[in-house]
């Protein structure tokens, strides 16, 4: 029974010890205290999403255009004068 006792005290001892030093241990690549934190750059995150957006505009113009179909403004508008003329006749 004592031997069993001494076995748990050893390994509750050794897993203190390692508690102990994983927090003593300074983890890599922490920057200092006294190094000001930055904040995400919303300049160059706007940057980012205008040219996004503006590739992704083109992309679908020049499918468009392989496929031999109409620009989305010319689709659009007969669509809206479609609906126009569909309410103005319903009158």
């Amino acid at each position: 029974m004592d031997a069993i006792a001494v076995v748990f005290a050893g390994i509750l001892v050794a897993l203190c010890i390692l508690a102990m030093l994983a927090a003593w241990h300074p983890r890599r690549g922490r920057r200092p205290v006294t190094e000001p934190r930055r904040g995400p750059d919303y300049e160059a995150m706007a940057d980012v999403e205008s040219r996004d957006i503006d590739d992704m505009l083109d992309a679908v113009i020049s499918r468009r255009r392989r496929m031999k179909r109409r620009d989305v403004g010319e689709e659009l508008a007969d669509e809206l004068m479609r609906a126009t003329w569909e309410r103005d006749k319903a009158r």
